[in-house]
Parts: C-alpha cells; structure tokens; sequence
C-alpha cells in the first residue's frame, strides 16, 4: 500500500513537514495550497527537495468552488485553474483535487455540473493534469460519493476521476459498499481519517476533530477493504484537520501519523480476510487479498497480554515508598544483585523501586510490564510500529527484557509470561527481609497513568496496535481543576486494564494536582485495610458526606457502612457485583490502591473518582 499525508496534517513550514514525512517512512505528500503560498522555497526547489526525500508530491489540494457557478464564474474559474495547472508543472504533480462547490454554486443542475467538469477536463487534459472531484459532506448541491461519481461517468473523460474521503463518507453514514461499484481506474486518490462521534455540524467537526485511523471510532477498516476490492491501487493519503497535532511537535506527530496507517493496513486486511464470502467467485474467495490489484501488508501476530508483570517507580529517595509498601503489606525481596534496584511483592503483584539514574528524581511511575505469549515477536511488530525501543544493560545471566517506549515516555517491557504467574527474574534479588510469607494473595489490577494532552490520541493508538488493548467508551470525570478525560485500554478477560487520563491543563507556576497511581486487588480489603492500619499506614481521608451520600444512594446495612467509613473505604455497586477500594496518600507523583471486586465488578469506582480528586487537590495545596 502507497502511504501519503496532507501536509496540512502537521505543524511547521513546509520544508519542516516535508522532513518529518521522510524520516516517518511516507511515500508521498499532499501538498495543501496555504503551506506552499506562504512559503519561501520556489517550486523548483519543492521538486527537488522532495526527490531529495525520497517523497512523491502526489495531491495538489484544494481546488474550490468550481461547478454549478454562472458563465461569467466559470470564466474565471477556468482561468484560475490553469494558474494551478501551471504551477502544478513546476512542481512535477499530476494529480489536483476539486472539492464540490460550497460557496458559489447558484445552479442545482447535474447536466450543468457535468458541461462545467467537462471543460475543466479538458483543459486539464491539455497540461497533462488529472482531477480528482471529491464531494464535500457540506457540499451546497453534492455531498454524496455517488452522486460525485455520477457526475464523473456523465463526463466521461480521461483526465476526470473522483476521490474518495473516508470522513466526508463516514461522518453522513453513506453505506460504503457501492465504492466497490465504481470502476477503479476512475478512483483518483483515496484520503482517509478517523474521528470521535460526536454531535455537531459536520464542518466544525471535519475542522477540528479529525484523528489519525485507529484514534477514533470510524469503521475505516471496512471502508478500506471496499476500496480495496473496487480494485483501487493508488495513494493511501491521511488527511487530517486536528487542532493538537498541528501545535504538536512535527516529527512525533508524523511517526504516530505513519503508525496509523501501518495499523489501518493491517486491519482492512484482517477485514477482508473476514469478510471474503461476501467477495465474488468460489476462486476469488479462496485467493484472498491476493486476488487485489492491492497488496495490503500484516504485522507478526500477537496476542493481547496476559497480565502484568510488574509495575515500576523511579525515586532518588526511596524511604517514603519503602515505608508506604511495608505498611501495605508488601514484602522487601530484596536488592538486584548488580543494579541499584529493589524488588517488593505482594503475591503475584510485584514492585520495583528503580534508584538508577534517579539524581533528584521524585516518585513516579517509571516502567510497566506485560506478560506475553512471545517477548521477541510482540517488540517486533511494536517497532514495525513505530514504537522507540528501549533496552537495559544486563549482565550474561539475566533476563533480556524486551523493551519499547511509550507516547508519555513510559518505558513498556513484554515479558515472558507463566502459567503460574511467576517471573524467573526475581531470582535475581535477594537479602530480603526474614519473616514468613504472609498468606495474602494479590495482582496489580489497573495502572492510571496521566497523558501530555498533545500525545492522548497517540497513547491510545498506540496501546492498541502494538498491545492488542482495546479502548473503551471514555468517561470525564470532574475534579478541583476541572474535567479529566479518562479512557481504559483493556485486555477482553480483564486480566490487564490501563487507565489513561488527560488531565486538565494547568499554569506552569501551579503545583501538580494530578497524579499516577497503581491499584492492587486483594480478595479481603476489609483485612488488608486493618492491617495496613496497624502498621500506620496513612489513608487517604474521605469527608463524612461521602457516606452520607453513599447511605442514601445504596440502602447499605448499617454495621457495613461504619465499618467502611472507619476504614476510608469507598463502595461502588453495578448489576454485576460489588468495588471495594482505598487510596494511599501521595508520595511524589503516585500513590496505591487497593481494591476488592466481588462478584463480576468490572469498573472501577468512577463515582468515586471525584471525591478522591477533590480530597488529592485539598491535601496538596494544605500541603
């Protein structure tokens, strides 16, 4: 598959978008007009850049405004495309794509449509130009794929095609099975983007709140296999108006760009492989997507992780969570035997306290790891990916962790998972404290990690092309400091669950108000929660309103309810089961949780998330 993005995807100039498009591995570039007006370099020198790059210049866009206008209109309509015909020579591009009228069409009539994209086609044809007609899903008299392709068939002419955009499609719910009617040497260019639903005029979500494929909730992979079985061929081109990206940092955003379609290749070819009775002849089913003129190429396959492995925090003092781990219940395993690193279980939930490179360091969530069917083809594909590889000094007979990196920095290391869910690298460590092994079991339930707003979309792209999490439906939750965007990537079983939250902008000079946290699962948390207290743990302090409201909201039986406020639990109830859960004090940027599902619970508290804002907020500026 040919891959391509507008350069109105990104920020900077056009010699910088160019750059960042080459070293993210695009084949091509759309050129959108405003980047080439305001820049300094000639069109010769484009050219020249471009072949320097190793990019194909394959869209000049957007010609507007051009059909169903009055005769003095099209006069200079003409005239104005053939200044971009001209142009278009010089910088060596062929291809020029004219949207429906939006603005000027006075003139509902196809027969005048197609007489106006006749003449356009011939002059085009004259300067060695191809028109790609793209309906507009705001288009004054055309918005509607099959309405533009009708017009294209009524000209009949060479140098006039159509081009298929998957958010002028999708955002109107056109059914996108008919595109496997169109005759594929009349498809011109195919552009795609993802995108929220969301309920708003479609211009102003067209403008603002385009994502990259697989950062939104279009059914682009269905899209695609049409387009691929009309037997199209040509340029897979990202158009994206997003108001993030284009202040975000030009390089990243096109590697998360060139993610996307690495992953949208992959899934339209797992579409059509899922959807091939549906594809013709009993000899056309049985080839596959080899029977497409496009060749659409996967990634090595892996399965979603089976748990986590271990959770990491990185600290130049580490004496605050040492204390806070011991008054939790967790065990001191010990020091690795040749790195400046502690170990400290509870169960199968295991932490690690990283003092390496740590010099002024607060508390933070360094690391994660997962359980995997296969370490080494699970990093492969994440850096087919894109995904930066992260890699740590290990003596010969250690355990080689395969690492990748995160949007947010997050170092993620796939891990040999188990049946009994131990980890042989813990025989690394040793010297812990002497004291028998408590009883208790435990595993890390859920990871809440907080993301730059520049890099949300890209953490949830990420996350889910290269660990097969899979996102679901977001809630905003409120806090002191305003609204938290809260999206979970889970694993189908439950067995790995990754919170990540956009949390509120703030002023460079206030304190951070939001923090990170691991949340552990313990089959008795009324238990835990006394123990803890015994050892002193300091709780995180809930207001009497809260078990008021709780009273009030669940009927609860009274010795149940004391004891939960006695003990700073918070309660939650669904269908399903019952959430039992507790929070720690902050230590740096994190704190632990401790929680109890009973019965099929599969939230997480999200009631309650408010009140644990709000006391976090009160407690640091006390602090």
């Amino acid at each position: 598959m040919r891959t391509g993005i507008a350069t109105v995807c990104l920020s900077g100039t056009l010699k910088e978008k160019m750059q960042a498009c080459a070293i993210a591995g695009f084949d091509g570039i759309e050129i959108f007009e405003q980047d080439l007006v305001t820049s300094p370099l000639s069109p010769e020198d484009i050219r020249k850049m471009a072949a320097d790059l190793g990019l194909g210049l394959d869209l000049y866009q957007p010609f507007r405004d051009f059909d169903g206008v009055t005769p003095d209109l099209l006069k200079a309509n003409l005239k104005r495309a053939e200044a971009k015909f001209k142009l278009m020579a010089r910088l060596g591009m062929d291809t020029i794509l004219v949207c429906s009228n939006v603005a000027t069409a006075t003139i509902d009539d196809d027969q005048l449509r197609a007489e106006q994209l006749a003449q356009l086609a011939a002059l085009a044809g004259d300067h060695g130009v191809k028109v790609a007609y793209e309906a507009l899903a705001w288009g004054k008299h055309v918005n509607d794929y099959e309405h533009a392709y009708r017009l294209v068939e009524a000209v009949d002419h060479p140098n006039l095609g159509t081009c298929l955009d998957s958010f002028h499609i999708l955002s109107r719910d056109w059914d996108t099975a008919p595109i496997e009617d169109i005759n594929a040497d009349k498809i011109f260019f195919v552009q795609v983007a993802d995108a929220p639903k969301l309920s708003m005029d479609v211009l102003s979500w067209s403008r603002h709140y385009r994502v990259f494929p697989g950062e939104g909730q279009f059914e682009l992979a269905k899209f695609m296999g049409h387009v691929v079985r009309a037997g199209y061929t040509g340029p897979v081109s990202l158009e994206v108006f997003n108001d993030v990206f284009r202040q975000s940092d030009v390089e990243r955003t096109a590697v998360d760009a060139m993610r996307s379609l690495i992953w949208l290749e992959e899934q339209s070819a797992k579409w059509l492989a899922s959807n091939a009775a549906a594809a013709g002849t009993s000899e056309q089913k049985a080839a596959g997507r080899r029977r497409y003129p496009m060749e659409l190429a996967t990634l090595p396959k892996v399965n979603e992780p089976a748990g986590f492995n271990f959770a990491e925090v990185k600290a130049d003092d580490t004496a605050q969570l040492e204390k806070l781990l011991g008054q939790l219940g967790f065990e001191f395993e010990g020091r690795h035997r040749t790195k400046d690193v502690q170990l400290w279980t509870m169960g199968q939930a295991r932490v690690i306290i990283n003092e390496q490179a740590a010099l002024h360091t607060e508390p933070a969530i360094a690391a994660l790891g997962f359980d995997v069917d296969s370490p080494v083809i699970a990093c492969a594909r994440a850096q087919q990916l894109k995904a930066p590889v992260v890699s740590r000094k290990v003596q010969a007979d250690e355990e080689v962790f395969q690492g990748i990196s995160a949007p947010d920095s997050t170092e993620i290391f796939l891990c040999q998972g188990s049946p009994d869910g131990t980890a042989a690298w813990t025989q690394e460590f040793g010297e812990g404290l002497e004291h028998p092994r408590a009883a208790r079991t435990a595993v890390i339930d859920h990871v809440n990690l907080a993301q730059p707003w520049q890099h949300f979309d890209e953490a949830v792209l990420f996350y889910t092309s290269a660990l097969a999490l899979e996102p679901q439906p977001f809630a905003e939750v409120p806090s002191p400091s305003g609204l938290v965007r809260s999206q979970v990537m889970q694993a189908s079983n439950g067995a790995v669950r990754l919170v990540l939250n956009l949390a509120p902008v703030q002023q460079a000079s206030a304190p951070k108000t939001y923090q990170e946290h691991i949340a552990f699962a313990v089959d008795d948390l009324m238990a835990t929660a006394r123990s803890a207290r015994e050892r002193g743990l300091e709780f995180l302090q809930i207001p009497a309103n809260y078990y008021e409201d709780l009273d009030a909201r669940f009927d609860l039986e009274p010795g149940f309810l004391e004891t939960l406020q006695e003990l700073n639990l918070l309660y939650d109830r669904d269908a399903n089961g019952e959430f039992l859960h507790f929070y720690t004090a902050t230590v740096g940027s994190v704190f632990f949780e401790m929680v109890e599902r009973r019965g099929n619970y599969d939230g997480y508290g999200a009631p309650n998330a408010p009140v644990r804002h709000a006391v976090q907020y009160d407690s640091l500026h006390r602090a």
